[in-house]
């Protein structure tokens, strides 16, 4: 019996002094991390490899950009109606135009407007506003200061061929807030020029481009 306890005792000292448990030293683990690779270690005493740390890389969140929902929108309608005009004795202003569209209108199908004009030679400055809307939602523009009303013949009766820019600025509904320039073409008919004379005629509206909603 005195053998045995003797031998016990020199196993437990020869275990102490080479660092191993009689019984099983615990086997610990870490996870260890290198960029975005892992691993688990596992040892008495694990440590990570060179190279390795047991610090847990920060993951950077990435934003999306804002979404926007502008877009571009594309119309190239003829707009075919009346124009009811008022002579003075300097000036011509057009107290309505109303006008049904075809083509891309992108079902802005009705135009309204008024303008005027101080014409003193055969071509000459137009300015007005006018809209097209579906009913519902309305598109706002006004002439470009350079746009011009041409006469063919110098006097009355004759035609009158308007061309140049229009300048959204903005709308109603889904078109609040729409911007851009568009290019527009048309004519219409005087028979009378003289003061206080009240006319209506055909007019022919043609309206091409693209513009931006928000």
């Amino acid at each position: 019996m005195r053998r045995l306890y003797s031998l016990i005792a020199v196993t437990v000292v020869c275990g102490a002094l080479l660092g191993v448990n009689p019984a099983n030293a615990a086997t610990k683990s870490i996870t260890c991390y290198k960029g975005t690779a892992s691993k688990i270690v596992k040892a008495a005493t694990p440590k990570c490899p060179t190279g390795w740390t047991t610090t847990k890389p920060v993951v950077k969140k990435t934003t999306s950009p804002a979404s926007s929902s502008s877009k571009s929108l594309t119309i190239n309608a003829t707009y075919s109606g009346k124009i009811a005009m008022l002579w003075t004795d300097s000036s011509v202003s057009t107290t309505s135009v109303t006008a049904t569209g075809t083509g891309t209108t992108l079902g802005l199908t009705q135009l309204t407007g008024s303008g005027s004009s101080s014409p003193s030679s055969q071509c000459d400055s137009i300015n007005g506003t006018g809209t097209i809307s579906d009913g519902t939602n309305t598109l706002k523009a006004t002439f470009d200061p350079a746009a011009q009303g041409c006469a063919k013949e110098s006097a009355a009766p004759t035609t009158v061929a308007i061309s140049g820019n229009v300048i959204i600025t903005g709308g109603t509904g889904k078109y609040a807030g729409a911007t851009g320039t568009l290019k527009f073409t048309g004519s219409f008919p005087v028979a009378s020029t003289a003061a206080g004379a009240n006319e209506t005629g055909a007019l022919t509206f043609t309206v091409s481009g693209t513009f931006n909603t928000k």
